[in-house]
């Protein structure tokens, strides 16, 4: 039986491992360091699809990925990849806790979907190829190899995602990434701090 959004939103404010926006987090780029990607993004208001060369995506529609978690398990899925690569120095980060959050029904309005999590062959037999982007591989199946992003709580878009600068709230990762962004954000686009829809330094969430 549906609800009011009102039902809806005091839900997920008991429950302190839901949330009612979705997260996408930036890092550098080739040619860009990760606040000037970051800066980019907002003055295009567009981010722009991965596809399966340059992520995870199946099929050949790109798609732009987004977690659908709590700011605090934001951080914490970043901690985590920052221990393996204290661990590790070779391991590849996938995480930098430097992103954008958008309102969950903003983005569903738009066209936005949480994925679908199985083995990959197994979800091509039930889904069009039109629909492959939602698909993320999840095997539970070898205790050597397994393939468990469930963590993240996906959701993507389809192609490139524009949208409004004050539906974003920018997300940074202690004092100094803020100041940073402040600065380089008003040199870049001198309107954007009065835009952009609030900021969150994250050292103020969890440390």
């Amino acid at each position: 039986m549906p609800y009011t959004k009102k039902d809806w939103k005091r839900r997920i404010a008991e429950r302190s491992d839901m949330t009612s926006s979705l997260v996408h987090l930036t890092r550098e780029s080739s040619t860009l360091g990760t606040y000037e990607t970051l800066i980019k993004i907002l003055k295009e208001k567009r981010l722009i699809g991965s596809t399966t060369q340059s992520g995870f995506i199946v099929g050949d529609t790109p798609a732009v990925c987004f977690q659908d978690a709590p700011v605090s398990g934001i951080v914490q899925n970043v901690f985590y990849e920052q221990k393996k690569r204290e661990a590790n120095p070779k391991y590849k980060l996938r995480y930098r806790a430097i992103g954008l959050l958008f309102p969950k029904e903003y983005a569903y309005q738009k066209g936005a979907r949480p994925v679908i999590y199985d083995r990959t062959s197994e979800a091509k037999q039930y889904l069009p190829p039109n629909q492959w982007w939602r698909i993320v591989n999840f095997d539970l199946s070898s205790d050597t190899a397994i393939v468990d992003w469930s963590h993240e709580r996906e959701w993507r878009f389809p192609g490139d995602f524009t949208f409004e600068l004050a539906k974003v709230t920018v997300l940074l990762i202690d004092d100094a990434s803020y100041r940073l962004f402040i600065k380089k954000g008003r040199a870049s686009y001198p309107t954007l701090l009065e835009e952009i829809g609030g900021i969150i330094n994250l050292a103020h969430v969890l440390y």
